[in-house]
């Protein structure tokens, strides 16, 4: 593999123009671990992000109240056990600054900044055909050539935003995802636009902060109380004595978590599944929602059940009705979107200074000078507007790049038509292109990211060292495989409960998107086992000289 540099290389602002055995775009949770695991091939190896340090959705959703809804002690890096042990949580659903420090932990733990190239967007990625390689443009003029080319853009970093007359409206608004470094609430009239996962953590955030908060409701969501205790030094030492059995754990669970699914619902009696429905919201995690029955995903009447059983949870809290038939969702079961945790987000719609908006039947039309306008005509004045209105996500952050591959092929294109790839890391038609948390892979949504973040990048790390010790240039998966590929993900998907919902895991809240699931639903263990056979196969079904 050519190892031959041309230009000056270097992270923090020094810009790359020459030629690499890989190119990864991303530093963030897969792009730190890829960037690792190249260079300990011994490849020449350069990581682009656009963000001014790492993190990736760490970086950029520093929104109030951001959190992950994965426990810190699996939401970890597991092939080192010193890397991991030299970390400390402070609580058990870390926030997202303590998240940031520790990718910044990382990349300094493992030397990894010199070889990243910050402030830097990707427009282009193209397949020399001749070559055998691809040409990677930036917004800096760089021209870099690369035999590889990983992406590791994160599952959701794409903002999805849709109103016009966002340039007229005389005060601020900003989506989530780009929250600005400087921005003061206190006193003011601000207005939210949607509760999905990120409303609910911006709105219980700010409620008691802001003058007066317009809460913009269109789909509810189910909910779960988060239960986030401070960590005491023995609470960190206990999570660490269990390094090892994580490990071994995580990746053969059916979402990458570590508590997996233990009772069938026949099984038990009526009583018996109450108490486990109850013991699993007790625990205040997600564990009621993927680790309490299976079939909640298959099933009607379970899910129905269950359902049930969180709304009654939501009523008691909610009290008034008016805000019940808002906030409790009853055109669609639980688990069928994702469960957000939350902590005191019901209890705020009981805030004096807080209104509920609802814009099912009287949708959004715009954003006016003033505020917010609704198909009645109706103007709500604001100061700031905050939206929360999610992601193109799986997709959205490549078909935001020009890629194109053999015969000038548009990645853009052709996801527009159709949405495919092989196993969620490669794409027919497009050589030596891997890919890191898009659909048709559990880490397009159903799993604890950086379980199925690292699995993905070690097979991709295999792949690579594979044709290296074979002498191999290139590699592509057959059209004949990825057909193979997307036919068993839509017939595992089609029997859940998911693909008849609408919302972002089938890119519904996309206007004009295909619609497929976007997460492989078959299990993270099960998903793991299918690529190692891959693998182990020698990469059968895949195109390599």
């Amino acid at each position: 593999m050519n190892r031959t540099t041309i230009g000056a290389n270097g992270g923090n602002g020094v810009h790359a123009t020459g030629k690499f055995d890989a190119v990864v775009i991303g530093a963030g949770v897969a792009g730190l671990y890829q960037l690792y695991r190249l260079r300990e091939l011994g490849l020449h190896v350069r990581a682009i992000d656009a963000a001014s340090g790492v993190g990736g959705t760490w970086y950029w959703n520093r929104y109030p109240g951001a959190r992950v809804d994965s426990e810190g002690h699996v939401y970890q890096y597991l092939f080192s056990e010193s890397l991991y042990k030299g970390w400390s949580w402070s609580e058990k659903f870390p926030s997202q600054p303590e998240i940031e420090r520790w990718l910044n932990y990382v990349a300094d733990e493992l030397d990894l900044r010199k070889d990243i190239q910050f402030g830097t967007t990707v427009q282009s990625a193209h397949f020399n055909e001749a070559a055998e390689r691809w040409v990677v443009a930036t917004d800096k003029g760089d021209v870099i050539d690369t035999q590889f080319l990983v992406t590791c853009c994160g599952m959701l970093s794409a903002p999805h935003v849709s109103f016009p007359g966002q340039e007229t409206f005389k005060g601020q608004v900003f989506h989530t995802a780009r929250w600005p470094r400087q921005v003061d609430l206190a006193g003011k009239r601000v207005g939210v636009v949607g509760i999905g996962a990120t409303g609910i953590q911006v709105i219980q955030t700010i409620a008691q902060e802001v003058g007066h908060l317009k809460v913009f409701v269109r789909t509810p969501q189910y909910i779960i109380p988060m239960n986030n205790p401070k960590y005491a030094a023995a609470d960190v030492e206990a999570y660490k004595s269990k390094f090892k059995a994580l490990a071994e754990r995580l990746p053969h669970t059916f979402t990458g978590f570590e508590y997996d699914v233990e009772h069938a619902w026949a099984d038990l009696s009526p009583q018996q599944r109450r108490k486990v429905i109850k013991d699993c919201w007790n625990d205040g995690s997600v564990k009621l929602w993927i680790s309490s029955f299976i079939e909640l995903f298959f099933d009607e009447a379970v899910n129905g059940e269950i359902s049930e059983f969180v709304r009654a949870k939501m009523r008691e809290r909610l009290r008034d009705p008016k805000l019940c038939d808002l906030l409790i969702p009853a055109e669609y079961g639980f688990g069928t979107h994702l469960v957000p945790l939350e902590q005191g987000f019901l209890e705020a719609f009981h805030r004096p200074n807080v209104e509920i908006v609802s814009v099912k039947t009287n949708a959004i039309e715009r954003i006016a000078a003033e505020g917010i306008q609704t198909a009645d005509g109706t103007i709500h004045p604001l100061d700031v507007i905050i939206l929360a209105t999610g992601f193109d996500a799986g997709t959205g952050a490549l078909t935001r790049i020009d890629i194109r591959g053999r015969d000038g092929r548009s990645l853009k294109e052709e996801w527009g038509r159709d949405i495919r790839t092989t196993m969620g890391l490669q794409v027919h038609g497009y050589p030596n292109l891997f890919t890191t948390a898009v659909p048709l892979a559990p880490s397009a949504a159903l799993c604890n990211m950086t379980t199925c973040l690292q699995q993905q990048v070690e097979w991709i790390t295999g792949c690579i060292s594979y044709l290296g010790g074979k002498n191999l240039n290139v590699i592509e998966p057959t059209k004949e495989v990825e057909d193979q590929w997307v036919a068993h993900h839509d017939e595992t998907a089609n029997e859940m409960l998911i693909a008849k919902t609408n919302s972002w895991y089938l890119g519904s809240n996309v206007e004009g998107k295909p619609r497929r699931v976007l997460s492989y639903t078959g299990g993270v263990g099960s998903y793991r086992r299918k690529c190692g056979e891959v693998a182990a196969s020698g990469y059968q079904g895949f195109a390599m000289h």
